[in-house]
Formats: C-alpha cells, structure tokens, sequence
C-alpha cells in the first residue's frame, strides 16, 4: 500500500502543476480583460435594444428610416457621462430615459451607445467621421449628446493631487473649446439634418471643493450659456440642463468617483431628457 502511494506522487503532482499553470493563465487573461477598457476605452455597442454593429454610412438620406414613424430611435455619443459611468445598474441616462419614455406609452429603441471614457471635444470631432458612428447617428432620430467635461476638468483629474484649476484656466479654456462644440453639433446636423439632437449641459462636480466652487461654477455656466446660445440658433436642438440637479444634492448624486452621476443623478437627468423630448414632439411617438 504505502509502495503504490509513493508510485502515485508524481502523478498527482504533475496534476497540481499543470492545474496552477492553467490557473494563473485564466487569471492573467481575466486581468487584461479587465484592464482593456482603462486603456482602451470604448463605446458600449451592446447598450441597449435593437444593438447595432459598425456599419458602413448610408450612400443617401433616401435609406434613413422615416423619421415620423411613431419610433424613438435613440442614440447617445460623446463622453463618460454619456456611457454612463458611475452608475451601479449600468444604465446610464439613455437606458433610463428610454424606460421612463416607455412608462409613457412611446415606442423606444436605444440603437447605440458610442460614449467613450475620457472624450474631449477634439476627439469626439474625428470620431464623428468615423462611419460606424455616421450611420448609426444616420439611423437615429433622437440623438443624445455629452461632451465638455473632460476639457474644462480634465476628468476630475484634480481630486487624484493634480492642482486646482484657476478662474483663469478655466475661462481660457472656453473660446476653443466651445469653438468646437459648435463644430460638433454641426457636423451632427449635417450627418442626419431630421433627427432631434439633446445637449447634455454640464454641472459643476465640484461644487463643494473650496477652491472650485466658484471658478467651476463661472466656467459651467459660461459654458452652458455658450451651448445655449449655439443651440438656439438651430432647428431640433435643445439643452438639457443638469446644473441646478446637482448643485445642492452633489452627494446625494455623485458616485464615489465624486464626477459622475450615480444611478439616482442618472435618473434625475433621464427624466429631464424625457422631457425635453415630449417638450418638443408632443404629437410624435406617443402610443396613447
């Protein structure tokens, strides 16, 4: 008995070995996996009904989907808050937005949702050439957009010991930057003149930070005022506002990243975009 057990040793430890070596490859991978998304992010394709792949663009606006159909087809870009970072369920405002237009009867489906971590205004410029994101913008006749953030607070990159921002800084940042916006909303137009194109306006996540309170919100609101005034010059285009949600409830909203929304700040935005959307089509969609 004991001369078979010692017989046996090698086998059982040639399973160990091989079992560990497997182990620690699994593991390896997993943490790639993991890690991908940190340095490069993408949009999420699968967010969302009715997923849509990279297409190539629609050779002629004869091909788009009517746009008075009693559908809601809706599509999201730009940045983290756009992807919905932050929120625990995953959902984002476009999910949430599109549920609360359900609970009211609309036809909805969330085609895409093509935010990126991090996206800057320059970026989210050549992304839109891109002609994935150009047909299913294309396909689109609710377009939800987010951008801005990350230029004026890099990201909330001054919570992780980078310095503050100044008044200075921050204003100095806007010409350019909303110069761009512009550019944006633009080039949006041109891709798909029907749809109704949503601007996420942006609110100051460090509205209780001591040196930001007061230059964040003067760069928010000259920000916003911008986007307004771009905005008001277009058919089919409308602010979203979220400065006035957060500015007395940040901890109430804020995830613990202290710049993106949790689920209920998402929430709060959604239902603003919800209504923005009946706002301006109140005889469109409605299956009441």
């Amino acid at each position: 008995m004991k001369k078979r057990n010692l017989d046996s040793a090698p086998w059982i430890w040639r399973t160990i070995s091989t079992v560990s070596i497997l182990t620690t490859l699994l593991l390896l991978f997993g943490f790639g996996y993991a890690i991908k998304d940190v340095i490069f992010p993408e949009g999420d394709a699968k967010l969302g009904t009715g997923q849509q792949t990279a297409t190539p663009a629609l050779d002629s606006g004869k091909e788009r989907p009517a746009v008075n159909d009693g559908k809601i087809r809706m599509a999201v870009i730009g940045d983290s808050l756009a992807r919905g970072t932050g929120d625990d369920e995953g959902l984002g405002f476009v999910r949430r937005a599109a549920n609360l237009l359900k609970d009211q009867g609309y036809d909805v489906q969330v085609l895409n949702n093509m935010g990126v971590n991090g996206l800057r205004t320059d970026a989210l410029l050549s992304k839109l050439d891109e002609q994935g994101v150009r047909y299913v913008l294309q396909q689109s006749n609710f377009i939800l957009l987010s951008i801005g953030a990350n230029d004026l607070f890099q990201g909330g990159q001054v919570l992780q010991g980078e310095d503050a921002p100044t008044a200075e800084t921050l204003a100095a940042a806007l010409p350019e930057t909303s110069k761009r916006l512009q550019e944006i909303l633009k080039k949006v137009k041109e891709i798909n003149p029907d749809a109704q194109i949503a601007y996420i306006g942006l609110y100051n996540p460090f509205g209780d930070v001591k040196e930001l309170k007061e230059p964040g919100n003067a760069a928010v609101a000259a920000w916003n005022d911008a986007a307004l005034a771009i905005l008001n010059n277009e058919d089919k285009m409308t602010l979203v506002p979220t400065f006035d949600l957060f500015e007395n409830h940040l901890g109430q909203y804020l995830s613990s990243d202290h710049f993106h929304p949790n689920g209920e700040g998402y929430e709060q935005i959604a239902a603003r975009v919800a209504q923005e959307y009946q706002a301006d089509t109140p005889a469109e969609g409605s299956g009441k």
